[in-house]
């Protein structure tokens, strides 16, 4: 007898910490699922307590986040279902091609390496790190009006307020230029995953027509990249939605949708 998975994994992205899984966590415990959305080191503390003091954001870095993740999941009784958004994207697919996971969701990925794709709506919504070379030493907080572009461009603007008081904190200048430059830089740098790994769990990349900072023309890059015929890799495209996706109004068809995909197609 098989039974189904029943831990859920939510890695969040940069500009935010697990808080903005609230909405995901209550409807998937509800499900009765056992939901847990590890934080990256050192943010482990309150959004406000993150702006207030971002030296966190400042001295975390991907091989850190990743391991951390890694530490977790091999904590669980049993491989769970990972998912992950933006930046949580790409580290869900770096812990599946690492073994971890039975079966993996990316939304709004960010890119893993070799990803060549770059639209122009993705430099404007990085610009204000990316702009000052001397970010690169900094954590960035970004004003309404970027986040607002970058993040919640389909919500009424009190709404978009409101999730930025909420979600937003800043970004490492660090980690934003180590990944645009990933594929300038020879050797395997720390969003590497080996594309044709035929032990690596299911994968479904979930792409937003509306994201500006990571859209769907990522999103499609990223899954025709995988190319082993011995594990499964789709991408799906939800209309209307902007790259804070969790949070955007719909967002509980989605979170259904990932869901029943996870578990129909997960690895026993």
């Amino acid at each position: 007898m098989t039974t189904a998975p029943d831990t859920i994994v939510l890695v969040h992205g940069f500009w935010v910490t697990p808080r903005s899984w609230e909405d995901w966590i209550a409807h998937y415990e509800a499900k009765g699922h056992r939901v847990i959305a590890p934080a990256y080191p050192g943010f482990e503390v309150e959004v406000e307590s993150l702006n207030a003091d971002p030296s966190p954001v400042e001295a975390v870095t991907v091989p850190a986040i990743v391991e951390h993740l890694e530490s977790v999941i091999r904590g669980l009784d049993a491989p769970p279902i990972i998912m992950g958004h933006s930046a949580g994207g790409a580290f869900t697919q770096i812990l599946l091609d690492r073994g971890h996971g039975i079966a993996g969701v990316a939304l709004n990925s960010a890119p893993t390496e070799g990803v060549p794709v770059v639209p122009i709506s993705q430099i404007r919504s990085t610009f204000p790190v990316l702009k000052n070379p001397a970010n690169r030493h900094k954590a960035v907080a970004y004003d309404f009006e970027h986040w607002n572009y970058a993040f919640t461009n389909t919500f009424p603007e009190e709404r978009a307020r409101a999730l930025y008081e909420r979600y937003a904190v800043p970004v490492s200048g660090r980690i934003l230029f180590e990944s645009a430059l990933a594929n300038l830089t020879p050797g395997h740098g720390g969003t590497y995953v080996d594309y044709t790994n035929p032990d690596r769990a299911p994968l479904l990349l979930v792409g937003a027509t509306e994201d500006h900072i990571m859209p769907p023309s990522v999103q499609r890059s990223n899954a025709k990249h995988y190319t082993s015929d011995k594990t499964l890799t789709e991408y799906v495209e939800f209309g209307g939605k902007p790259h804070l996706m969790p949070a955007a109004p719909g967002w509980e068809e989605i979170a259904d949708y990932v869901l029943a995909w996870a578990v129909r197609n997960a690895r026993r």
